[in-house]
């Protein structure tokens, strides 16, 4: 798993990454593992205006990328703009915890083998008012789990979008990868950033599990057409203490928007096993019981078959409480938990 380090104001950091793979002959644009058509363009052009009035300072960092990459940054944002939704990709698994004594948030991130050398572990430190995070990412500039300096933890598990008329339900907007970095870089609660998730045009289909050091927990599952904020319930302690998501909406208001037939690797199962576990033990969850749940020893979790060229790429779990954060860059089965700090 590639780990860097940004410091400076966004455009900095993105010529900064853009010029360090140049001088190693290494090109953004001649990696992407789907084709660049006319349609992704015209997407992007279409949900540029949301991000210039959203989160400018993406569109900053992107501009920094391609000069430092010397490509246009048409191309650059046609292929982060389109991704989730153009075509959406359904892995990965997600819970959070808090019980009083543990606030607990854990992710799978559930890839293609052949592109796990292009994983990224990284930390932004921004000189222009935006928080400081870590996050992982199986792309670059969006984010799919990560941390703030504020105790904010988010991730997020892609859902296949419901079909229309003509096709997906996707629309001009902000996707996945790049709503999860606007949380990190924005908000500092859970609350703060759902306000957000209902005011921002929202282009793919995903949920976001989110967990804040106050210990607040939510999942939000959500598309272009339709938002549900599921939150612990009430009814005892063990069930208030924990939500999860995989690659399906489970709230009666968007269940009924799940595809029939589509390949979600085993979402199904990977939901029946975190809900059995957590029922069990979120009341008393501790950091070793999220460990061993992320790493399939309280059922199929990460058990992939290899061979079939899919796999857990990287588990973490962010330790709100202590500020810790415990990684296994590969599937957590076979890889050991890493400790640092946040």
């Amino acid at each position: 798993m590639i780990q860097e380090r940004f410091v400076g104001n966004h455009y900095e950091c993105g010529f900064r990454f853009g010029s360090l793979l140049a001088e190693r002959g290494n090109f953004i644009l001649e990696q992407i593992p789907f084709s660049i058509t006319e349609e992704r363009l015209q997407f992007a052009a279409a949900c540029l205006p949301v991000y210039k009035k959203y989160f400018p300072k993406i569109l900053e960092e992107i501009r920094g990328i391609a000069e430092g990459q010397r490509c246009p940054a048409e191309r650059l944002q046609a292929v982060l703009f389109s991704m989730y939704a153009m075509p959406p990709a359904c892995r990965c698994s997600c819970f959070a915890v808090s019980n009083g004594a543990e606030i607990l948030f854990g992710r799978n991130s559930d890839f293609l083998t052949e592109l796990q050398d292009n994983n990224r572990n990284v930390q932004y430190c921004f000189s222009d008012g935006s928080h400081a995070f870590y996050g992982n990412t199986t792309s670059f500039v969006q984010m799919e789990d990560g941390v703030n300096e504020k105790g904010l933890a988010a991730g997020l598990t892609s859902v296949y979008p419901p079909s229309g008329a003509s096709g997906p339900l996707i629309a001009p907007g902000m996707n996945a990868g790049l709503l999860l970095r606007f949380f990190l870089e924005r908000c500092a609660s859970v609350e703060e950033a759902l306000a957000w998730l209902k005011r921002l045009p929202v282009s793919s289909a995903q949920t976001f599990t989110l967990a804040d050091a106050g210990g607040k927990i939510a999942v939000a599952e959500c598309f272009a057409g339709g938002l549900k904020v599921i939150r612990p319930e009430k009814e005892t302690m063990r069930k208030q203490a924990s939500v999860c998501a995989t690659n399906l909406f489970h709230s009666e208001e968007l269940k009924r928007f799940n595809e029939p037939g589509i390949d979600t690797w085993e979402a199904g199962p990977r939901y029946q096993t975190m809900q059995r576990a957590l029922e069990a033990e979120a009341g008393e969850m501790v950091l070793s019981d999220a460990l061993d749940l992320l790493s399939g020893r309280k059922g199929f979790l990460c058990q992939y078959d290899r061979r079939t060229g899919k796999d857990t790429v990287w588990s973490v779990v962010y330790d709100l409480k202590r500020r810790k954060i415990y990684e296994a860059y590969g599937n957590p089965s076979r890889c050991e938990f890493v400790e640092t700090a946040f």
